[in-house]
C-alpha cells in the first residue's frame, strides 16, 4: 500500500517525464519535417545557383553585345553576382521560419556595423565605381600610380582592387580606394609613345656626322612612326662626352623591342660610322720640378 509521500512522488515523476514522452512521441515527425526542408532547401541553393550562372551569363552576353568595356563587365558581375547570392540564402532562411521583417532590420543595423568596420572596403568599392564611370584607364592600359610607383599592365578591374602585370611577369594588387584618390600616368592611352633615347659621343667626334647617321638610322626602321617628328639633338654637355638624344615615335605594341632595337643599332652604326662612344676616364698630369 502507498503512502501518502510515494504518491506524490510517482505524481511528480509522472509530470516529469509527461513532456519528454511527448516530445519523443513529436521527435520522428520533427525530424522528417526539417529533414523535409533541408532537402528543398539543398533543391532550392541547387537551382539557385544554376539560375544565378544563367542570369550573369545573359547579362554578360548583353553588355558584350553592347560593346562594354572589359572592366566594367567584370566589375558588374562581381557585384552581380554577391547581390544574388545573399538573395538566395535570406530566401532558404525565411524558407526555415526566418522572419523577413526581423531580418531586413537586422540586416540595417548590421550593415551600419559592417560599414564602420569596413570603411575602408567601402572605399575601394567606391573607386572601383569611380574608375569604372570615369575610366582614367581601362584593361590593357599600361599605367604608373604615384603613391607606390607601382606600374604595369592593367588586367583586371575588380569590385574593392584592380590587378597589374609587370613588365617581368608579377601579378600587383592595388585597391581601388587608393587609385581612386592618387595621381595616374596612362602611358599607353593614346596609342602611340615616344621614345627618348640617349647616347653620348666623344668631344672629338664630328655631331654633325654623329646626328645625321643617327637621323638616318631612325628613319630606316620600319616601326617608327613617319608621321611623327624624328629628331636627334644635344641634350647635355658630360664629363666624358656630348649626350644626344634619339628622339622617334611608336606605336604602344612596338614600343618595347623598338627601344631595343635601336639602342643595338645606334652601336653599331656610330662604330661604323668610326664615331667614338666614350667612357670615363682619368687623365693624369705629371708636374716635374
Amino acid at each position: 500500500m502507498e503512502t501518502g509521500n510515494e504518491a506524490i512522488y510517482y505524481a511528480d515523476v509522472k509530470e516529469a517525464i509527461g513532456p519528454v514522452k511527448e516530445f519523443l512521441n513529436k521527435l520522428p515527425n520533427m525530424a522528417f519535417n526539417l529533414g523535409l526542408r533541408v532537402f528543398f532547401a539543398l533543391i532550392v541553393f541547387f537551382v539557385g545557383t544554376r539560375l544565378i550562372r544563367l542570369v550573369i551569363k545573359l547579362v554578360d552576353k548583353s553588355m558584350h553585345k553592347a560593346k562594354a568595356e572589359t572592366g566594367v563587365v567584370q566589375f558588374v558581375d562581381s557585384l552581380l553576382r554577391a547581390s544574388l547570392y545573399v538573395l538566395l540564402i535570406l530566401f532558404i532562411g525565411i524558407g526555415f521560419g526566418v522572419d523577413a521583417t526581423s531580418v531586413a532590420a537586422l540586416l540595417g543595423t548590421a550593415g551600419v556595423t559592417i560599414g564602420l568596420a569596413l570603411q575602408g572596403s567601402l572605399s575601394n568599392l567606391a573607386g572601383g565605381v569611380m574608375i569604372l564611370i570615369l575610366k582614367p584607364f581601362v584593361i590593357g592600359d599600361y599605367i604608373t600610380e604615384s603613391a607606390t610607383g607601382k606600374e604595369g599592365t592593367v588586367t583586371g578591374i575588380n569590385i574593392f582592387y584592380t590587378k597589374l602585370l609587370t613588365f617581368d611577369g608579377r601579378t600587383v594588387i592595388l585597391p581601388n580606394g587608393s587609385l581612386a584618390n592618387t595621381s595616374i600616368v596612362n602611358v599607353t592611352a593614346e596609342g602611340i609613345r615616344r621614345a627618348d633615347i640617349s647616347v653620348s659621343v666623344a668631344y672629338t667626334a664630328d655631331i654633325k656626322a654623329a646626328r645625321e647617321v643617327l637621323y638616318k638610322l631612325i628613319c630606316e626602321d620600319e616601326k617608327t612612326l613617319d608621321y611623327k617628328d624624328r629628331t636627334i639633338f644635344v641634350d647635355s654637355l658630360g664629363e666624358s662626352g656630348i649626350d644626344l638624344i634619339v628622339r622617334c615615335w611608336f606605336k604602344n605594341e612596338d614600343y618595347w623591342d623598338g627601344i631595343s632595337r635601336l639602342r643595338e643599332n645606334i652601336k653599331n652604326t656610330l662604330d661604323n660610322a668610326g664615331i667614338e662612344i666614350p667612357y670615363n676616364k682619368l687623365d693624369v698630369y705629371v708636374k716635374k720640378d
